[in-house]
């Protein structure tokens, strides 16, 4: 008498389940990608207008060139007059905190906070 081996595997109703769950994975990451590119562009132009102001460029200096920058990269949320600029031990440091909302489905959308700084970590 031989015993029957058990099947393995995901049933139809697994697949589905599973590719629901991709598929969504997939869309808040894609959905999310362009306000990633915007944080990475912020934290790239404030390190170089940082750079600026440790050269003796005035605060309102500092934030046209912020502005001038911005255009360049397609930066949109943030502007010149977002950014707190501050001396600490003789060195120019640029903050800006902002969140953004990115529309996911339908009502639902993702809220993502961000903080840019000029410091180095």
């Amino acid at each position: 008498m031989r015993l029957k081996k058990k099947q393995q595997g995901l049933s139809p109703v697994g697949v589905l389940i599973v590719g629901a769950l991709l598929a969504s994975v997939l869309l808040i990451g894609f959905r999310t990608v362009p306000a990633v590119n915007e944080y990475f562009a912020i934290q790239k132009i404030i390190k170089v207008v940082a750079g600026e102001g440790d050269g003796g460029a005035s605060i309102n200096d500092l934030r046209r060139s912020f502005d001038r920058r911005a255009g360049i990269d397609d930066v949109v949320t943030v502007t010149g007059t977002d950014l707190d600029i501050r001396k600490d031990a003789g060195k120019v440091v640029i903050d800006v905190q902002y969140a953004r909302k990115v529309p996911i489905v339908a009502n639902v959308s993702l809220l993502i906070d961000f903080h840019a700084t000029s410091l180095g970590k």
